[in-house]
């Protein structure tokens, strides 16, 4: 049986496979793999994982891995090793969640793969490996198009009046928030991106407000022309998305992608359908 992992610092979803067929589909709380140490995700597993998969964990032959942190070698291998104490597959792989969204998306195609999410990330990918990578930077430095990124602009146009009255006066009073409440929960708490794109269901019900869609327009401009736009070819290979703002907010993405002269081919919720195509061969 082959286990196929899409993880996230929110939550990590785990699909088993037996004869290319779900047999189980678990949930597990998310983690970021950059974050903790190899005694750390193995204990992980061994709380999460293990107990929902019970004896089937022994039947378990291939493992594919694709998880957010798993920025270089180094941390891939300790998430395998982290895998192999609990489950001594024979085959067990970790790669990056951008690799996990490429293979989702385009299979064995060249073309360009992007996440946007409550982050956002992008890459070149040429059928079998990343070849290009625009950095994303995060959500102070980058992340255009991210559900932090929206987040941020839509409180701080708030704040600064930027929006009309009546707009902002909604969503204060939507969220039950004040200003010093904002501040406190941007700059003193953790996970200050996580409250950012917390926010944005607000825009998705405002769309057709103008200063609203003005707003999110030019955000999923500045993704393309910070981003996609850097990669060879971009006119004419086809972008693909994975993600929930994406996913939701399609229709303004198109017309942010067509003021670039970019097509986009694909937009999906999760990777994991594509991922289960992919390591099912068809």
């Amino acid at each position: 049986m082959k286990l196929i992992a899409d993880s996230g610092s929110t939550k990590v979803e785990w699909v088993l496979l037996d004869q290319d067929k779900v047999v189980k589909h678990i949930f597990t709380s998310g983690f970021n793999a950059l974050m903790l140490t190899e005694e750390e995700i193995s204990q992980y597993i061994d709380d999460e994982l293990m107990t929902q998969l019970g004896e089937t964990a022994s039947d378990i032959d291939e493992i594919y891995f694709y998880g957010a942190g798993c920025v270089d070698e180094e941390v891939c291998r300790s998430v395998r090793r982290a895998i192999r104490h609990n489950i001594p597959a024979e085959i067990i792989e970790a790669h990056s969640d951008l690799l996990g969204a490429a293979r989702s998306l385009l299979g064995d195609k060249e073309g360009i793969a992007c996440i946007l999410g409550t982050g956002a990330n992008s890459c070149y990918y040429n059928g079998k490996e990343i070849k290009d990578h625009v950095s994303p930077l995060g959500y102070i430095l980058g992340d255009e198009g991210s559900g932090a990124v929206l987040g941020r602009h839509l409180i701080g146009d708030v704040l600064k009046h930027q929006l009309p009255r009546e707009l902002c006066d909604r969503f204060m009073d939507e969220y039950n928030l004040e200003g010093a409440a904002i501040l406190r929960r941007v700059y003193k708490e953790p996970m200050p991106n996580r409250f950012l794109a917390s926010v944005t269901p607000f825009l998705l019900k405002n769309i057709e407000e103008p200063a609203i869609h003005r707003l999110v327009l030019n955000e999923f401009k500045s993704f393309f022309v910070r981003n996609v736009a850097q990669y060879d070819r971009y006119r004419t290979l086809p972008v693909c998305f994975v993600g929930s703002i994406a996913f939701h907010y399609r229709p303004v993405l198109e017309e942010a992608a067509a003021a670039l002269d970019a097509s986009i081919e694909t937009v999906s919720k999760t990777p994991m359908e594509g991922l289960i195509r992919f390591h099912s061969g068809y």
